[in-house]
């Protein structure tokens, strides 16, 4: 009995224990249950809390953005996302589609005079949201705008602009950030060129002026390519004033060009070295490299020298003997940099050359030349010096005239080498030269020459100059190579001189209404300026009005002197 009773009484108590421990249990997972619902409802209200915070940042940046596009726009707010798409031209005018000028035009943007634009570059993947493209920006620059007529979505950008925006090598088309700005009118800049040589340039300002009419801006940092002929120079805008970034349009801006910075100098570019009459230069030219020198005829004891006619300016090139060879070039400034279809002398001789300028010469005169070493073959080491000769008319082994005897009047024919022999010698003289003397029987040659030197004595198939056997193949290689101009044509030398002298739009000429050296470019669009022989480059430079002079009405350059003549019979 006692033992059944102590099995029930364990039995209960058990019982108890375990409804207690379940009664605890489930007091613990209410607990627990309790606890995580209001996590989760804190963690709800931290959310709600967030996004409203957000969205009031959100709302004060958009404001704060506003606010900066009224100021910058002076009122008119502009923003576009953009796809960059590279187009050919020059200056810094980008072309945007026409859905632009509707919203532009829509704002009075054209009532408030040129149209600026702030372009930043921005990635692809960055574009969903304005906070992350802050972030991504990599360049900056500004552009005036050329036309609306580029595709939706899409905005023509020049070299210019491109270069400054993007690195080298990009590839695909990223996205521009477009946004209208106000600019002030540029009154200072200062440029620095990446590399020497542009100081060489004549009038080099007036050059660098007459490319910036093709810009509406300049920001600091930029790059800015001035073209000379074939040749570029790229200026670094290191500062402006008032603004880190400006307008060029119808402003007078003060220019300082600072020395570019030489320990970035690249050994390979265009260089004149100074080059004083009576002093030699040491140096070495690569094969299909120039080297360049200048010097200087000033209106003083020089040019008087020259000018009377007792003297003259030698040239001299000696290259030491090997198997290098080079060609010697000069040209007088404007043309500063001469080529080897692009020169006023030229010598192409094996060995050591010697070119001569005379004042006889029309192209002789005060100003600055320049001296181009080529090297045609090898690597050769050569010593150049310029000096003034006296008494050129007398040349060298020339002997004072004598009356002529009797004997000597009394000559024959030499039936060989059709020279003229005193008769009483000409027995001797034609056995002698049968067998010593050979006559080239080439057309339009007769040229006399011993017959050791005769087998060396050859003809170019292609225009008959007459030359020894080592010279003909650099005569070929020089004046029957064809020859690729810039502007695509291909021709020999002689026909390239005179395309590059007359014909070719690359090449330099004086403007007529602005006075700079620019590229001619192709014949003038109007019929009466391609009648009036007007470049290209004139055509369009000379639309520009100036108030005349006697009547103060503004008349476009190209038009003045038919104005004077038909308003002021001014002949």
């Amino acid at each position: 009995m006692d033992f059944e009773l102590r099995r029930a009484r364990e039995k209960l108590e058990k019982e108890q224990r375990e409804r207690k421990e379940r009664a605890r249990l489930k007091v613990l997972k209410e607990k627990k249950a309790k606890e995580e619902a209001q996590k989760q409802k804190e963690a709800l209200e931290a959310v709600q809390r967030s996004r409203r915070i957000d969205a009031v940042q959100a709302q004060l940046k958009a404001d704060q953005q506003m606010q900066e596009n009224l100021l910058a726009g002076r009122g008119i707010v502009f923003y576009r996302l953009l796809e960059a798409v590279p187009y050919q031209g020059g200056g810094d005018k980008i072309k945007l589609p026409p859905s632009c000028f509707t919203e532009l035009s829509d704002q009075g943007a054209f009532d408030k005079g040129p149209l600026y634009f702030q372009l930043s570059l921005v990635h692809k993947e960055s574009s969903s949201s304005i906070q992350d493209i802050d972030k991504e920006k990599q360049g900056t620059t500004h552009s005036g705008v050329l036309e609306f007529t580029a595709d939706e979505g899409s905005v023509g950008l020049p070299p210019h602009v491109w270069n400054n925006l993007f690195s080298e090598g990009t590839q695909e088309s990223p996205l521009v950030e477009i946004r209208y700005v106000w600019l002030p009118k540029g009154t200072y800049a200062k440029l620095q060129p990446e590399r020497v040589g542009f100081s060489d340039l004549p009038n080099h300002k007036a050059i660098l002026e007459t490319s910036l009419r093709q810009h509406a801006t300049l920001s600091q940092g930029d790059i800015l390519t001035v073209n000379y002929g074939e040749l570029a120079y790229k200026l670094r805008v290191l500062e402006l004033k008032p603004s880190s970034s400006v307008s060029v349009l119808e402003t007078d801006i003060e220019v300082d060009i600072v020395d570019p910075d030489t320990s970035s100098e690249k050994t390979d570019e265009h260089v004149l070295m100074p080059l004083s009459f009576g002093m030699s230069q040491f140096g070495t030219v690569e094969e299909g490299k120039f080297v360049y020198y200048k010097f200087s005829i000033d209106n003083n004891v020089i040019w008087e020298k020259l000018s009377s006619g007792n003297s003259c300016i030698e040239v001299k090139l000696e290259s030491e003997t090997g198997g290098g060879d080079t060609d010697l070039f000069i040209s007088k400034h404007p043309l500063i940099f001469p080529t080897r279809h692009q020169h006023e002398w030229s010598s192409h001789d094996i060995g050591s050359k010697t070119l001569i300028l005379s004042s006889r010469d029309e192209s002789l005169g005060v100003g600055t030349y320049s001296i181009g070493i080529y090297g045609f073959k090898g690597v050769t080491n050569y010593k150049i010096s310029v000096v003034v000769q006296d008494n050129f008319n007398q040349k060298v082994g020339q002997q004072a005239s004598s009356s002529v005897s009797s004997m000597e009047m009394d000559t024959e024919q030499c039936r060989n080498c059709k020279h003229y022999i005193p008769t009483r010698t000409i027995a001797l003289h034609e056995a002698y030269c049968r067998r010593h003397i050979v006559v080239c029987q080439r057309a339009g040659c007769g040229v006399v020459l011993r017959i050791e030197e005769f087998n060396n004595h050859v003809h170019c198939d292609r225009c008959g100059q007459a030359f020894q056997q080592v010279e003909l193949e650099k005569h070929m290689k020089v004046f029957h190579e064809p020859l690729h101009c810039p502007c695509g044509i291909t021709l020999e030398k002689e026909q390239m001189v005179e395309h590059q002298a007359s014909v070719c739009p690359l090449r330099l000429i004086t403007c007529r209404f602005c006075g700079d050296m620019v590229q001619a470019g192709n014949s003038a669009m109007d019929v009466r300026d391609r009648l009036r022989g007007l470049s290209e480059h004139e055509s369009v430079c000379g639309s520009r009005t100036a108030p005349c002079d006697s009547c103060g009405r503004s008349v476009m350059l190209k038009d003045m002197d038919i104005h004077q003549i038909a308003v002021h019979q001014k002949g």
